[in-house]
């Protein structure tokens, strides 16, 4: 049973009259893009919420995750309602259909995040982590590491992490003193961090960690959150 209803007509009005969808339509490569197709999207991403990620706010409050043989098990259907999410193309909304993405203006991926956080914000987090990995990537990383992680990124497939907070810093990102210094083919780490959300589940088959300027890539399920 689901207790929400996505507000679709609030969401056009912001999206078309606040946002201004024409201008996004304007711009170079969202010439198919049209009001009709984007109510079509959030009407859809509203049905995810209903449908799918609604229903896991009871069990994932009940169960919680689980560690059994050094893997973190997330709760009763989470793992399936993942895989219906990647399956459906919907984390690839915003990104470059080079890339594997399906290259829809960021107003259109940003209205859907907005459903899918209104109704389950600890489902929604993990599409959202890897989304800030895909763009940090896509942006700083070189034309071999951009072959290697954002496929599966983009996809889904691997999963993305939020590496921010320190225990002398808590909240004040100002005080962060995590480095990464180079030496030769890989890099020394110097500090420490804690709370690495979305640092270990079951929903992916790999999760990549972005720190300090760096992208460690986990290939065991022991999440280190001390890295001296």
């Amino acid at each position: 049973m689901s207790y929400y209803k996505t507000p679709i007509r609030d969401f056009m009005f912001a999206i078309q009259h606040l946002a201004d969808l024409e201008g996004v339509m304007a711009l170079p490569g969202n010439e198919d893009i049209s009001p009709e197709l984007v109510q079509a999207v959030i009407e859809e991403a509203g049905k995810i919420a209903e449908e799918v990620l609604d229903p896991l706010n009871k069990v994932g409050d009940l169960q919680g995750v689980s560690l059994e043989n050094d893997q973190v098990i997330t709760a009763e259907g989470w793992k399936e309602a993942y895989q219906t999410f990647i399956e459906g193309g919907w984390n690839e909304l915003p990104f470059k259909p080079e890339r594997g993405g399906q290259g829809l203006p960021w107003l259109i991926s940003t209205a859907a995040i907005e459903i899918w956080h209104s109704v389950n914000m600890s489902f929604a987090l993990c599409p959202l982590l890897t989304q800030a990995a895909v763009e940090a990537i896509e942006l700083h990383g070189s034309e071999e590491q951009k072959a290697t992680y954002l496929p599966n990124l983009v996809h889904g497939t691997w999963a993305g992490t939020m590496n921010l907070t320190e225990s002398h810093a808590g909240s004040d990102l100002a005080m962060i003193k995590t480095s990464a210094t180079p030496n030769g083919d890989h890099y020394l780490l110097q500090g420490q961090k804690v709370f690495i959300t979305y640092g270990d589940h079951d929903l992916t088959e790999n999760i990549i960690h972005l720190l300090s300027g760096i992208w460690l890539e986990k290939q065991t399920r022991v999440c280190a959150t001390c890295l001296p």
